[in-house]
């Protein structure tokens, strides 16, 4: 027992460190950033209004042609369901790393949960619909109201309540740590759905997305 103390004693302190470094240096790891995609999901609403095929599609050919992106967006439409936190919509993963995630999330009936508690700042930029979001404080009793072309930034750590009213769409982005938060994505088949096949074929494209771009120097 005590040279696992030992070992544990001296790896802690190692990771930890490496731990601090990498995370003061996230910012190098990042290909996308929030103020691009809020202007390019502005544009697309701007040119194609309540079409929401349409603005998805005008935000994947421009994140796919730009430079510095296009290497890195999944152009395959892999829709998928997506159950976390009580809530139930689909997504089209554009892209994930190790510190980022790309989706294109929504329901086409509206939906209502748990944002989760995570080690990423998370960007809803709001194509089609309305998301209501609550955070309970002293005096607060009106719900934050996010109608299409805002973006509903959910800090690293912080904590809501969300709902897509009726139809509602995003592009969603998670700029952080992304490992851990897979669990809480991952963690409603176990205790409510048990639909293995979903789960299956998300965890395939997400580890498939992830290892390409770490194979090209991306994290």
């Amino acid at each position: 027992m005590r040279p696992i103390l030992k070992g544990l004693a001296i790896l802690l302190p190692l990771l930890t460190t490496l731990y601090l470094l990498l995370d003061s240096r996230l910012e190098s790891f990042y290909i996308f950033n929030p103020e691009q995609l809020h202007a390019v999901s502005l544009a697309a609403i701007e040119k194609h209004g309540n079409d929401t095929a349409a603005v998805v599609k005008y935000i994947v050919e421009d994140l796919s042609t730009r430079e510095e992106t296009k290497r890195h967006v999944n152009l395959d439409e892999e829709w998928v369901f997506n159950n976390a936190g009580g809530a139930m919509g689909a997504m089209w993963i554009l892209h994930a790393s190790v510190t980022e995630y790309l989706i294109v999330f929504g329901s086409a009936t509206g939906t209502e949960g748990h944002t989760g508690r995570h080690t990423a700042d998370d960007y809803f930029h709001i194509l089609s619909g309305t998301q209501l979001a609550y955070a309970p404080g002293p005096g607060v009793y009106t719900p934050e109201v996010y109608p299409a072309g805002s973006v509903h930034h959910l800090r690293r750590g912080d904590v809501k309540q969300y709902k897509m009213e009726s139809a509602c769409f995003a592009l969603e982005y998670a700029r952080g740590w992304i490992p851990p938060m897979l669990g809480f994505g991952f963690a409603d088949t176990f205790s409510s759905t048990l639909d293995f096949p979903t789960l299956w074929r998300t965890a395939y494209i997400t580890g498939r997305e992830m290892i390409g771009n770490l194979l090209v120097g991306k994290f």
